[in-house]
């Protein structure tokens, strides 16, 4: 049973980091969902494993985009900026949110997204 635990996690690990190398994402998209219904984590620590599991992953791809030079530099410093202000403050209120209204609220910025990328 122990095996299969891991080889699940390592799974999703894996489909996780596929998905944020070839799209720049997957942490949240992917990691939430496979969290909280695959493995059982409670919503409001998925959401903070996710930004956890994210930084390494960030890192590796970054290596990889930055020796292939597709990365606008600038562009990277100013939305660094905001993103940083927006951590702060997300990841402050993050415990404010009861269960259902986090899933609601992740779930419309991910129907969002979906329907910008198709459009």
């Amino acid at each position: 049973m122990k095996n299969m635990s891991v080889i699940k996690t390592v799974l999703v690990g894996f489909i996780t980091g596929l998905v944020n190398g070839i799209f720049g994402s997957g942490g949240g998209t992917i990691l939430v969902p496979s969290l909280v219904f695959l493995m059982g984590i409670e919503d409001h620590k998925a959401h903070a494993t996710a930004i956890s599991i994210i930084l390494p992953i960030t890192l590796i791809s970054s290596f990889i985009y930055f020796r292939y030079d597709v990365v606008n530099l600038p562009l990277t410093f100013n939305v660094t900026l905001g993103s940083v202000l927006g951590a702060l403050a997300g990841s402050s209120m993050l415990n404010r949110f009861s269960v259902n209204i986090l899933r609601k609220i992740f779930g419309a910025f991910m129907i969002i997204a979906a329907v910008r990328m198709v459009l």
